[in-house]
C-alpha cells in the first residue's frame, strides 16, 4: 500500500512532536497550528505503536466535533483509519484507536474514564479544564510492558479561561516561558525509588506558522489590547476577562518606578510604618504580605510569604496554624530584631471559634510578635481600592508599588478573572489569596478616587511647534 502524507510541520510543531518530556504544552497564541499539531501527533503515535489508545479532550462535544474530529478526518487517509460517529472513535488499520472525548464537569464526567487505560493523553485548549480534571486523567496514564511505550501528556492552549492560573504556573512560569524543561522528582514509597517527570512549554505564535494568511494576523491586531496581546503575542499576563489589566510589570522602569507597579527593592526608612496582611489557607494557599507606607500614603509590598506547593497553582502546603506562625516569625525576624513594630490585618474568619480554638488564637500562642486586627472583608470596595491604588498619576506613579522579589503577587494578580455569575466581582474559585490579604490591608487605609493617567504613545503631534 503506497500512501502519501502531505504534513509539513513548522519548526515549533516539530519540537512538539520530537519532545521526550512527560508533559508538553504547545501554543500560547492563536494561529500557531495547535489543534493541527495535536491531531497529527496522535495520528503518528497511533500508527507507530500498534494497539495503542489516544484520548483527545475538549471541554464540550460541539467544540470537539468542530476542531479535533474534523481535523483528524481531514488528515487521516481512509485507507488507514475510519471514524465511527456513534462511538466518537477513529479506528486505525493497525489496531490503534483515537478516542474523542468531552468533559463537562469534575463529578460524573470524570467517572466515565475511571477504568480507561490511556496511552496518549491530549488536551486542546487546556485552560478550559480545571486542575482536578487534569490531575485525575493523568492517573489513567498506564500501559502494559508488552507495548514498549511510555505514556505521555500533550496539550495546547491560548491564555485565558478558567484554568489560566494553574496552566500558567505549571507550564509557563515553572519553565521560564519555555526557556528550560522543568524536572520534577516524584518519590515512590512502594518502589523505593525516585522518578523524574519532565514538563515542557513550547511557545508558538501566528508568526511561527507560515501557512497563516496576513489577513488573519491583521484581524488579531484589531482586537482589544488584552485580547490582542494574548492571542497575537501569546502573553500569559494579558487576556480577555482579566480583572486588573492595569497592573504593569515593566523591568525597564524598575529603577525610576515610572508607569510600572513592580520596582527594584530599596532600603526602607526606619520611620516608615510596617504592616503584615494575612489570608489563611490549608488545602488552599495561605498568604502573608508585608507592607510599608511612605509620607505621601503610597504603599509598598516589600516581601511576602506564600504557602503554595511550588509549580502547583492554588495548592496549599497544609500547615497547621502553629507551623504557619513559625513561618511568620521567620519572615518578620529582621523587623523584630531591629525593634520595628509590625501591625497585622487579617481575614475576620480566623477568629471563628465554632470548631474550638480559633486560628488567630493558635497563631498568637505560637508567635506573639504581631497583634492582628480584623480586616474589612467588604469585597467590592476592597476591589475598588486596588484599582485606585494601581492608577498612575500625571508623572506615571501609582499609589501601590511591589518589590520585584514578591513573585507570587506578580504572578497571581494579573491572572485574576471576573466571576461569571457576579461580573463585577473576582472569581473566588481562582487563586485569589494574595488578592484577598491585599484587600484587607488596603481597606485599613482607603484612598479617595483619583483621575487615571495613561502612558502616551510616541507619535506625530500636529500641534507641536
Amino acid at each position: 500500500m503506497d500512501i502519501s502524507l502531505s504534513y509539513r510541520p513548522t519548526e515549533k510543531q516539530r519540537m512538539f512532536h520530537a519532545s521526550e518530556a512527560d508533559e508538553v504544552l504547545y501554543g500560547g497564541a492563536a494561529g500557531g497550528g495547535k489543534s493541527y499539531a495535536i491531531c497529527w501527533d496522535a495520528f503518528m503515535r497511533c500508527m507507530r505503536w500498534p494497539g495503542t489508545h489516544a484520548y483527545l479532550f475538549r471541554r464540550t462535544y460541539p467544540e470537539l466535533e468542530m476542531t479535533l474530529v474534523r481535523t483528524m478526518q481531514t488528515i487521516v487517509p481512509k485507507e488507514l483509519g475510519k471514524y465511527t460517529a456513534s462511538a466518537h472513535e477513529m479506528r486505525f488499520l493497525n489496531g490503534s484507536t483515537a478516542h474523542f472525548c468531552h468533559l463537562s464537569n469534575e463529578g460524573e464526567g470524570l467517572l466515565k474514564y475511571q477504568g480507561a487505560e490511556i496511552h496518549w493523553l491530549y488536551f486542546d485548549e487546556l485552560t478550559h479544564f480545571t486542575k482536578p480534571m487534569y490531575d485525575y486523567l493523568r492517573t489513567r496514564l498506564r500501559a502494559e510492558k508488552r507495548l514498549g511505550i511510555t505514556p505521555c501528556v500533550r496539550a495546547a492552549s491560548n491564555p485565558g479561561g478558567p484554568g489560566h492560573a494553574w496552566v500558567k504556573a505549571r507550564f509557563v512560569d515553572s519553565t521560564y516561558c519555555g526557556e528550560r524543561i522543568r524536572e520534577m522528582p516524584v518519590k515512590s514509597d512502594i518502589l523505593g525509588s525516585v522518578a523524574v517527570r519532565r514538563v515542557q512549554y513550547i511557545p508558538a505564535t501566528a508568526r511561527d506558522n507560515p501557512h497563516i494568511t496576513q489577513d488573519y494576523v491583521i484581524e488579531l491586531e484589531q482586537k482589544p489590547r488584552a485580547l490582542r496581546d494574548a492571542l497575537l503575542y501569546g502573553r500569559w499576563d494579558a487576556f480577555d476577562g482579566q480583572a486588573f489589566p492595569e497592573f504593569t510589570d515593566d523591568p525597564q522602569h524598575y529603577e525610576d518606578g515610572l508607569f510600572t507597579h513592580v520596582i527594584r527593592p530599596f532600603d526602607i526608612p526606619y520611620h516608615w510604618p510596617r504592616y503584615v496582611s494575612f489570608d489563611h489557607g490549608y488545602t488552599r494557599p495561605f498568604s502573608f504580605g508585608v507592607w510599608t507606607v511612605d509620607e505621601d500614603g503610597r504603599v509598598y509590598r516589600y516581601k511576602e510569604l506564600y504557602g503554595c506547593v511550588p509549580g502547583e497553582a492554588n495548592t496549599g502546603v497544609m500547615l497547621a496554624p502553629g507551623e504557619i506562625a513559625e513561618r511568620l516569625a521567620e519572615l518578620l525576624e529582621p523587623e523584630i530584631r531591629d525593634g520595628i513594630r509590625v501591625a497585622g490585618i487579617a481575614d475576620p474568619a480566623i477568629w471563628d471559634r465554632s470548631r474550638g480554638m480559633s486560628v488567630e488564637e493558635q497563631i498568637r500562642s505560637a508567635f506573639s510578635g504581631v497583634a492582628f486586627s480584623k480586616g474589612d472583608n467588604t469585597r467590592l470596595p476592597g476591589k475598588m481600592q486596588l484599582h485606585e491604588r494601581l492608577k498612575f498619576d500625571e508623572e506615571g506613579r501609582p499609589m501601590l508599588y511591589v518589590f520585584a522579589n514578591c513573585r507570587d503577587f506578580i504572578r497571581t494578580i494579573p491572572s485574576l478573572t471576573y466571576d461569571a455569575r457576579r461580573p463585577e466581582d473576582i472569581d473566588t474559585a481562582a487563586e485569589d489569596h494574595i488578592y484577598d490579604e491585599t484587600r484587607y490591608f488596603l481597606m485599613s487605609r482607603p484612598i479617595a478616587p483619583r483621575p487615571q493617567t495613561r502612558r502616551r504613545a510616541a507619535g506625530f503631534d500636529p500641534l507641536a511647534g
